[in-house]
């Protein structure tokens, strides 16, 4: 088969690889339909993320239909359809046990990580039984592709870590795929304000079409004056960051209001200053998280019956062959206007 390999930083290669065999009883063998593109990938591609190593089929998103389960699978069944969480969980293990499926000792974040993942032909999943999810018939599945990780990550890293209760002032620092994500689902709890913060005015642009109330430009350096300007002096209830730069997290650190939340979201690859100094006496919640999915259900409920319109966030469609063209533009989002995209077998 064929697959998106990883062969360091910045290298990647479309090539031949051993198509994947059942490994545990609890596996099952997906052919891939669609996927996507995280910028999680990017970080990687960087070296970001020191446990993949050369020779890692990429991706950890995607819908298939189950080409083969082992024995003790009884969930699913050749031919089904089925959405795969970036989240692999056993369900057994003290981790999973506390809702913590992203540190499930037997799992958590493994899809393109610690093996093979989705940017292929075929990928082995895991306890498939608790880690795939049966596509309702006549549902959009492209929309649905959003729910392996994009949505669920917005939702619990960004809007459940950040206590977004209705009348909030809420800013989402990043208007990228993930801040996007993010201020789609902060709206299913009703704050007065969702303000997004970027440097890219097209992004901000399409952040006003998914809901932001307001939005700001940060490249000229003022933006903390412009949020203390829309509150009155007093902040945000909520600053969530969804870059992942040391200069996004302290922009969160000078704009959140005393009692407020920072929730941080983004993949950090270089450290940041806290400052303490400042924050000590602010009764200030800093959270960080990995996403777990527990809320997957209740988001593809809530996508099934219109109130999640997730499908704003595709912008490019490409093949599943074209993989190295779209990994091009999405590295280069900003001149191609990408957020999210669909790859299709």
């Amino acid at each position: 088969m064929k697959a998106l390999i990883y062969q360091g930083p910045g290298k990647r290669a479309w090539e031949d690889k051993p198509k994947p065999t059942l490994k545990d009883a609890t596996d099952a063998i997906v052919k891939i339909t669609r996927t996507t593109i995280c910028g999680t990938d990017l970080h990687i591609l960087k070296g970001d993320v020191p446990t993949v190593v050369e020779g890692r089929t990429l991706g950890h998103e995607g819908i298939g239909v189950i080409e083969e389960v082992g024995p003790a699978v009884s969930a699913f069944k050749k031919g089904d359809q089925v959405l795969i969480s970036c989240i692999t969980s056993c369900l057994k293990c003290d981790a999973c046990k506390k809702g913590m499926y992203s540190h499930c000792q037997n799992g958590g974040w493994i899809l393109g990580n610690l093996i093979d993942g989705t940017q292929a032909e075929y990928v082995r999943i895991p306890f498939a039984g608790t880690s795939l999810y049966a596509i309702p018939h006549g549902a959009d599945q492209d929309a649905l592709v959003m729910l392996s990780d994009i949505l669920p990550t917005g939702f619990e890293c960004g809007v459940l870590n950040g206590a977004v209760k209705p009348g909030d002032t809420v800013a989402i620092v990043g208007a990228g795929p993930i801040g996007l994500a993010t201020l789609l689902t902060g709206q299913l709890y009703s704050p007065s304000e969702l303000i997004m913060i970027d440097v890219d005015d097209n992004r901000l642009a399409r952040a006003k079409e998914f809901g932001a109330t307001q939005t700001i430009n940060s490249k000229d350096g003022e933006a903390v004056a412009r949020v203390m300007a829309l509150t009155a002096g007093k902040g945000v209830d909520v600053a969530i960051e969804a870059v992942g730069v040391p200069a996004t997290f302290e922009l969160c650190q000078d704009i959140v209001t005393a009692g407020g939340h920072i929730a941080n979201i983004g993949v950090h690859g270089k450290g940041v200053m806290l400052k303490l100094d400042k924050l000590w006496s602010q009764n200030v919640t800093i959270t960080t998280r990995l996403v777990d999915t527990v809320t997957t259900p209740m988001l593809l409920k809530t996508l099934l019956a219109g109130k999640l319109q997730a499908k704003l966030l595709i912008t490019h469609e490409f093949k599943l062959a074209e993989l190295m063209k779209a990994y091009d533009t999405f590295g280069d989002a900003a001149k191609q206007k990408a957020l999210k995209m669909i790859i299709r077998a």
